[in-house]
């Protein structure tokens, strides 16, 4: 059976800089699931490896769509599950990347097949947002699915609002949603999840806003304005930023917001992690154990 080697951990974690190590070790290549990342023209503030990173091991699912698209996580598996099984003619080994536990699952467990969204419903959702803001729908998702509500990315609209769309139509909580019975997949899955003390990783995500900011994220920002209703663009880093183009905020408090709210999805990433019991847990994303580890998985 081939390898699917699965690196998790919240935002800023070191997740890049060690599957890019894992990868030249195993002479494997990486698969992206990182939905921010997915998006040409967003770069600095979705922390997308750099070009230097990109020319040492090939990445997929990397700049594939444009801002104006909307994909979801549906969409990842069955592109994902048809990529691997490509790749796995030619290669033993690849390595999945991601934060996002939902994308990792839609590649190892299979997604659910959820509920089509009425016209009416949707227009309602979107005339709440239009009203009442984002703070609005992350009130309603905390009040009828609080599980959801603790693993989510509040600040991403397309999920929160996919999630209360889904649970208007089926009357039940969209976590529930998701707990059909696993598929069998043709490859080994290993999982690793870094997950460092809650006051490193805190500072690790204040120093990296501050280098998105040196990085020219501002002027990344200013470019897509003509885009920022898309729903790519609603999302922790580039919200913050429009409110400041728009005079809504100073840039002091819009960097602020920015480490706020990044701080603030982390730990709900780290909370999620740390209810999967099949993931190896380390406190870094030191090299050498976790290769040990995987090396005795693996059979090297």
């Amino acid at each position: 059976m081939p390898n699917l080697i699965v690196i998790a951990g919240p935002t800023a974690s070191g997740k890049t800089d060690l599957s890019i190590k894992l990868a030249a070790a195993y002479n494997a290549e990486i698969l992206s699931a990182d939905a921010r990342q997915f998006y040409r023209q967003m770069d600095i503030g979705t922390a997308k490896p750099t070009s230097e990173q990109l020319a040492k091991i090939p990445h997929h699912f990397i700049d594939i769509l444009e801002p104006s698209e909307n994909y979801n996580a549906g969409l990842f598996e069955k592109e994902g599950m048809s990529f691997l099984e490509s790749y796995f003619k030619t290669k033993d080994t690849c390595i999945l990347v991601s934060g996002s536990g939902m994308y990792i699952n839609a590649i190892i467990e299979g997604f659910d097949d959820l509920p089509s969204t009425s016209a009416e419903v949707r227009e309602r959702f979107n005339t709440l947002f239009d009203k009442h803001g984002i703070e609005h729908l992350q009130t309603l998702l905390k009040k009828v699915d609080p599980e959801y509500y603790n693993e989510v990315d509040l600040h991403n609209r397309q999920r929160v609002q996919r999630a209360l769309e889904a649970i208007e139509m089926s009357g039940k909580p969209f976590s529930k949603l998701r707990t059909k019975q696993k598929q069998k997949r043709p490859f080994d899955i290993h999982k690793v999840v870094i997950n460092p003390p809650r006051e490193l990783l805190y500072q690790r995500i204040n120093k990296r806003v501050d280098a998105m900011l040196e990085e020219g994220l501002l002027e990344e920002v200013n470019s897509l304005v003509s885009l920022k209703d898309q729903n790519a663009l609603k999302t922790v880093g580039y919200q913050e930023i429009f409110d400041f183009l728009e005079g809504k905020r100073s840039i002091a408090e819009a960097v602020d917001k920015i480490k706020q709210h990044t701080r603030n999805y982390a730990k709900r990433q780290n909370t999620w992690f740390k209810k999967q019991s099949d993931y190896a847990s380390f406190l870094s994303n030191e090299f050498d154990p976790i290769k040990r580890h995987l090396d005795q998985r693996l059979n090297v």
